[in-house]
């Protein structure tokens, strides 16, 4: 017993003395999402953006708080932004929101540093779709399918069931969103709304503002409503707001810090809501104040404000003080939610054709690397799934083997029209259909695939809605 004492009177010690060895060890929380600001630039850039509101940078910047590391470029990857990796490790976050301005622009052009930095850390990486001139549905889906198709092969990209996660900022500048249906399949695009009129077409909501979250106004509505439809609630929680250096004269509203409670309300207001994710505004969005990245508690002089007094703490312990309370409401939030059961799996199945050795029971045997093939050249052609009893389904996932090429298969579900679905190797060669079903069987129709004149599935999983 003494030996088992000392050990861990040992690992105490440790704890203290190195005390990222202690949070490394403990999981990230992949439903905690941080809004990341790649945007700075040092002093071969004019200290872009940290001039804003007529600042003279370094020491004198467009933010109320001064950053531990100075005006910072988000392009030095072995200095500021592995500095940053390792205070988002200590957070306890999965996942960083990646703030991003546009095929070609600045943020572009840094995005893969930053991922390969994530991926040393074992953090993720989702998008901020920001609103750049002249966006549209139409780009917004080019944008998708360019980040999917840039990025998505490297272990830092975000999936969630197979599909990235994409944030749209100010959604509602936009009226029509139908374009986003050709991305469902890889994609979860979220809304930044709480109205649930204008979510058609997007797969879940989240709120961005570090002010609302203190009164969280139609967020268990929103829950609800997200719960009810199969979509991801993802309320935006921040520490508080302050932007008068950034904007000066300007009249938005602050909201105080408060010691640290304005952030624990927010977080609680957003667990309450039934929250799938927890988005934070902000790692590091400087001008407005909403910051968990740690802030110098002796500033350069000048107007700036400190971290000090966060949870009963001060000096260089303030600093990052918001970085722990994260990890406590992350594990609060706790780890992903319970898998869903695939409906599917190991159930009764039919075709109307197969091709020799690749039986329709390959396609519900829970191996993605056997397959069904229905007769070659003879569409149109059926695979029929016996629920056994009538099962409430809301979406369908159909994969391919992964190593296979890109191709294009048109299939109807259960008697629909039929609807051309895109499988890719660099997405998973899987693709997610929605479904409205209470029905004792699923039906696939097949009537065509641009990759062999034969429908072909590895495997359906089909889901309760």
């Amino acid at each position: 017993m003494r030996r088992i004492s000392t050990f861990f009177a040992a690992l105490l010690l440790l704890a203290a003395a190195f005390p990222g060895v202690a949070h490394a060890a403990a999981a990230l929380s992949s439903r905690t999402h941080l809004f990341y600001y790649p945007w700075y630039g040092g002093s071969s850039t004019g200290y872009r953006h940290w001039a804003q509101g007529g600042h003279t940078p370094p020491a004198d910047v467009g933010a109320n708080f001064y950053p531990v590391l100075g005006a910072y470029d988000s392009g030095d990857f072995a200095g500021a932004v592995e500095q940053h990796m390792r205070w988002i490790e200590q957070s306890g976050a999965g996942v960083i929101v990646y703030s991003w301005w546009g095929q070609g622009s600045y943020e572009d052009g840094l995005a893969a540093g930053v991922l390969e930095a994530a991926a040393r850390h074992g953090i993720k990486v989702a998008w901020h779709l920001e609103p750049y001139g002249g966006r549209t549905a139409a780009s917004t889906v080019a944008d998708v399918n360019y980040l999917l198709g840039r990025y998505g092969s490297s272990p830092a990209f975000y999936r969630e069931g197979g599909r990235g996660a994409f944030y749209v900022f100010e959604s509602l500048r936009i009226t029509d969103w139908t374009a986003l249906d050709q991305v469902r399949s890889s994609a979860i695009v979220l809304a930044q709304t709480t109205d649930t009129s204008k979510v058609a077409h997007f797969g879940g909501m989240y709120t961005y503002d570090a002010i609302a979250g203190a009164t969280a106004p139609g967020w268990r509505e929103a829950g609800a409503f997200c719960e009810a439809n199969g979509l991801v609630w993802a309320p935006s929680v921040g520490p508080g707001y302050v932007d008068d250096r950034a904007v000066p004269g300007n009249t938005t509203p602050t909201l105080s810090r408060e010691g640290g409670a304005t952030y624990d309300r927010e977080w609680q207001n957003a667990l309450s809501s039934g929250a799938d994710w927890v988005s934070v505004t902000s790692f590091n969005e400087w001008h407005e104040g909403s910051v968990i990245e740690p802030a110098r508690s002796s500033p350069p002089s000048g107007s700036y404000e400190t971290f000090s007094g966060a949870y009963g703490t001060s000096g260089a312990a303030s600093e990052t003080a918001y970085l722990d309370r994260t990890r406590y409401w992350a594990a609060q939030l706790g780890g992903p939610p319970p898998a869903p059961v695939n409906l599917a799996q190991g159930k009764a199945v039919t075709a109307s054709g197969a091709q020799g050795g690749y039986p329709a029971g390959n396609a519900v045997d829970g191996n993605v690397s056997s397959y069904w093939e229905s007769s070659n050249n003879a569409f149109p052609q059926t695979l029929t799934v016996d629920f056994g009893a009538p099962a409430a389904v809301g979406r369908v996932v159909l994969a391919l083997p992964p190593s296979w090429g890109r191709r294009t298969q048109t299939i109807g579900v259960n008697g629909g029209g039929p609807a051309q679905y895109v499988f890719d190797p660099a997405t998973g060669n899987t693709v997610t259909i929605p479904v409205s079903s209470a029905d004792r069987y699923l039906r696939l129709t097949f009537t065509g695939n641009t990759g062999w004149p034969a429908g072909q599935v590895s495997e359906v999983a089909a889901y309760a809605s």
